[in-house]
C-alpha cells in the first residue's frame, strides 16, 4: 500500500495537539501559513487537513477571521463514525485496530436493481463482497458491497482484508464526487445473528450509499449493517452564514 498522504498525517498531528489542550478550545490556532511553514508543505495541503478536522467538528473555520478551535463534542461518542465521510473505517480507527473477514468476494453479472443502483448495463461485471468489519476483536459491521470491474481493476483479497479505499484514492488515483446516503432501523436478519451477535430484540442501523466519482461514474453500492449498541452516524453542520 501507499505511503500516507501528507495532510492526513498533519491532521493527525494537529487533531493530537487539539486533544492535548495545545490548541485550546474557544482560541484561534495558528494560520495556514504559519502552518504551511512548520510542516513545510504547502497551504492547499494544509487546507485539505484542516477541512477534515472542521467535519469532524473539531474546528470552525471562520472567512477573514481564522479558524477556531472547538475542542471534543461532548454527546461524540466512540463509536460514532460521520454520516459524510468519504475516507472509510480503517481510516478513521486506524489500521491496526481493524481487521476485515472476507465472507463473499465474487465476480458477475449486475442484477436490475444493482444495474440500476450503479447506472450500468447488463453486461458490465461487477465484484460482489461480503465483509464483516472487526473493531480490536469485536465485530463491529457487516458490509455488502458492489463495485464495477471496469472502473476498480486489480482488486483482490489482500486489498479487502485492509483499505479499499486507500487503494481506490492512493493507488489507482479516483476521487469521490459525492454520495447518496440512506440511514434507517430495521430487524436482524440471519446474518445479523451470525456475525454481528444480534438477538431477535437487537433493532439494526443499516447504512445504505451510492458513491459517485468527480467524473460523474457511480463506482460503489453498498449497504452496511450495524448493531444498535456498537455504532453511531454523526452530522456536523456549519452555520456559513
Amino acid at each position: 500500500m501507499a505511503t500516507k498522504a501528507k495532510y492526513l498525517l498533519i491532521e493527525e498531528e494537529i487533531r493530537k495537539r487539539i486533544l492535548n489542550g495545545i490548541y485550546p478550545a474557544r482560541e484561534l490556532m495558528p494560520d495556514q501559513n504559519t502552518l504551511a511553514q512548520e510542516f513545510n508543505v504547502s497551504r492547499m495541503t494544509i487546507k485539505k487537513a484542516l477541512d477534515r478536522l472542521a467535519s469532524l467538528g473539531l474546528i470552525y473555520k471562520q472567512s477573514g477571521l481564522g479558524t477556531l478551535v472547538l475542542g471534543n463534542i461532548p454527546i461524540k461518542a466512540a463509536e460514532d463514525s460521520p454520516a459524510n465521510a468519504f475516507d472509510g473505517l480503517t481510516e478513521q480507527q486506524g489500521a491496526e485496530k481493524i481487521q476485515s473477514k472476507i465472507i463473499v468476494f465474487d465476480v458477475k453479472f449486475p442484477s436490475e436493481d444493482i444495474q440500476k443502483k450503479l447506472d450500468i448495463q447488463k453486461d458490465c461485471p461487477v465484484y460482489e463482497i461480503v465483509r464483516l468489519r472487526i473493531l480490536e476483536g469485536d465485530p463491529l459491521i457487516l458490509e455488502h458491497t458492489y463495485m464495477p470491474v471496469e472502473l476498480v481493476p486489480g482488486l483482490n483479497e489482500k486489498i479487502l482484508e485492509s483499505s479499499v479505499y486507500e487503494y481506490l484514492h492512493q493507488n489507482l488515483k479516483l476521487k469521490f464526487g459525492g454520495a447518496y446516503r440512506k440511514i434507517r432501523a430495521g430487524v436482524p436478519d440471519k446474518f445479523d445473528k451470525k456475525y454481528l451477535n444480534a438477538r431477535d430484540t437487537d433493532p439494526m442501523l443499516e447504512l445504505e450509499e451510492i458513491i459517485w466519482l468527480n467524473n460523474g461514474k457511480n463506482i460503489e453500492y453498498s449497504a452496511s449493517r450495524n448493531r444498535y449498541d456498537k455504532r453511531s452516524y454523526t452530522v456536523i453542520d456549519v452555520n456559513d452564514f
